[in-house]
């Protein structure tokens, strides 16, 4: 009877516990996206979940190319001045609060920031034409209140982002683009890419392991991947359109992008691998993906 009884018991606990491994289902994280769109007819700053539901977030007009403070409070991006002849890097909240206007060089192009893992610094491109009409690209950085602007003036180049331990990625120019890393001062500079085509926007998975980019090697602009240390490249997307600005999900699992492959710009997701790719916004781009969940 003792015997029976025990075996009816460790039964039930089997089939409990089985029910209940049946019963839970992956909670999906609510990670957050922005981007710029020209849905109120000015170009503006959105942000919203995966499944594209969307809230305005107000950069009014002619401005651009987000990026999340590491803590998701704060938007970098910039606005352009003096017939957009000038271009400035600004932060405001994510709520589009308290908006700063952090550079003020009259006649060069302030674009793509990017923050420092510890939020402390932002990193941006500058683009101008010397006296002899010959354009340059140079690298800055600065406290993320604007203060302390230093040219790191061993780097030319754009599209900076930084690496988890602090260096930077970019894209070097010499008439061509190739994408490079470097040290926050500018020390060992090393080359990633070697191929004659426009190399861009590189970004760093959020491990630190894997870089996404944008190539034009096979034609026309695709999103690309490859480690950390240029090796084992890969194309992730196959289109006679074009790719860009590729973004990680925080958990390195799959990327954002924009493309003009049904005939407008739009948003699409991806995994990592480039498998399962669907639309997510329309008249949309510059994804950014939050690198954590809120």
């Amino acid at each position: 009877m003792e015997k029976s009884m025990a075996l009816k018991t460790l039964l039930c606990t089997v089939l409990l516990i089985t029910f209940l491994s049946c019963d839970e289902t992956p909670k999906s994280t609510p990670y957050t996206i922005a981007y710029n769109s020209k849905e109120t007819g000015n170009v503006e700053i959105y942000s919203g979940n995966i499944e594209g539901k969307s809230t305005i977030k107000s950069t009014n007009v002619k401005g651009g190319y987000l990026a999340w403070s590491p803590d998701g409070k704060h938007f970098a991006f910039y606005h352009k001045y003096d017939e957009r002849k000038t271009w400035s890097i600004h932060t405001m909240n994510n709520d589009g609060t308290n908006r700063k206007r952090l550079t003020h060089e009259k006649n060069k192009w302030d674009n793509s920031p990017a923050w420092s893992p510890d939020g402390r610094k932002i990193v941006f491109s500058r683009a101008y034409k010397d006296t002899d009409k010959n354009w340059k690209k140079e690298l800055w950085i600065m406290n993320s209140d604007g203060s302390d602007l230093t040219q790191i003036k061993s780097l030319n180049g754009g599209g900076p982002y930084f690496t988890p331990d602090g260096r930077i990625v970019f894209h070097s120019e010499n008439k061509k683009s190739w994408i490079s890393i470097a040290d926050i001062d500018g020390n060992n500079l090393i080359r990633l890419t070697h191929n004659e085509a426009e190399e861009q926007h590189p970004e760093v998975s959020p491990d630190g392991k894997q870089i996404a980019f944008m190539s034009d090697r096979d034609g026309n602009h695709e999103i690309y991947v490859m480690n950390i240390d240029g090796s084992n490249q890969k194309r992730l997307t196959n289109n006679d359109v074009d790719d860009w600005y590729p973004s990680w999900s925080p958990d390195g699992s799959q990327l954002i992008f924009s493309s003009l492959r049904d005939g407008e710009k739009g948003i699409y997701i991806m995994n990592k691998d480039g498998a399962e790719v669907r639309k997510l916004i329309s008249n949309a781009t510059s994804p950014a993906w939050l690198k954590i969940a809120k």
